[in-house]
């Protein structure tokens, strides 16, 4: 899944910078974190997003809520707006993104608030059948 989102955002020529979540994060960490991915235009895969406890997750909605706000009302890839986000004047460029990655399922995991996961497509993903594969590649070069 993270290697997903590297793997695109290096097609498209922009960075993407990956963070490792704990529980041990809070808002204002990422709050800082956010105000340079939004002035550099970056793309931010936070993988195992779902560490971070429930509290802190429903803060994060609504500063990524400011930011996704903002980045809507740009009209095109070479607009930037100015907006005060924690107290700080930014110019936010068009190509920030943050993406998540998740497990659910494991000890110590929290869903994700609704007005959280409003902000994001879902996308399941799971370990390909290198068998199956390989039998319809074989097939595929007349192999019976």
């Amino acid at each position: 899944k993270t290697e997903s989102t590297k793997d695109l955002a290096k097609a498209l020529a922009i960075q993407c910078v990956v963070f490792n979540c704990s529980d041990s994060m809070d808002y204002l960490q990422l709050a800082k974190f956010f105000k340079g991915l939004a002035s550099s235009g970056s793309w931010c895969c936070f993988d195992e997003f779902n560490r971070i406890y429930i509290e802190v997750l429903s803060v994060i909605a609504q500063q990524l809520l400011q930011l996704f706000s903002a980045k809507r009302e740009l009209a095109s890839y070479n607009d930037t707006c100015e907006l005060e986000f924690d107290s700080t004047m930014i110019i936010m460029r068009p190509t920030f993104n943050v993406f998540i990655t998740m497990n659910p399922g494991y000890a110590g995991r929290s869903e994700l608030p609704d007005n959280l996961a409003a902000l994001f497509r879902p996308m399941a993903m799971m370990v390909p059948d290198y068998g199956l594969i390989g039998e319809i590649s074989f097939y595929a070069f007349g192999f019976e």
